[in-house]
């Protein structure tokens, strides 16, 4: 089970303790962005006029808005992430078809280069076997022309 903390905080100039199971250095942050706010809204004109619960309300529309806004664009991040994984995937299972597609060209390739060694094998046969029958036939046409 998680521990519970307690941190000492300032707050509009007033301290507070603020407990929770985060970490005190995650309180002290919340702290911080709470001090943040009330001192962008302190810089609008007549907000220090105003009633202090009209203060609080204009604290939480902002501190509400900031968390709709991260929200979304958590949302939107979500999204992106998941176009791109699909993108992601369907790119490599087109890498997949393109390899297998070289494979077999490459396969292909080689089933033509070995049919294209063996038929110069058999013209250089060929080419043997008709020099020596030529070479024959010019000794027998020879041998008969001498007796």
């Amino acid at each position: 089970m998680a521990v519970k903390n307690k941190a000492q905080v300032l707050i509009d100039g007033k301290v507070v303790t603020l407990s929770g199971y985060e970490s005190e250095e995650y309180l002290h942050t919340v702290a911080t962005y709470m001090n943040r706010k009330i001192a962008e809204l302190s810089e609008m004109p007549g907000y220090s006029r105003l009633p202090m619960e009209t203060k609080h309300n204009l604290l939480s529309l902002n501190i509400s808005d900031d968390y709709f806004k991260a929200k979304k664009q958590a949302e939107d991040y979500e999204q992106d992430m998941q176009r791109k994984d699909q993108e992601m995937y369907d790119l490599k299972h087109e890498l997949i078809g393109v390899r297998m597609k070289l494979e077999e060209a490459q396969r292909l390739s080689q089933e033509a280069e070995d049919a294209r060694q063996a038929l110069e094998d058999r013209l250089l046969a060929l080419e043997s076997d008709f020099d020596r029958r030529l070479e024959e036939a010019l000794q027998l046409a020879k041998d008969a022309k001498d007796s």
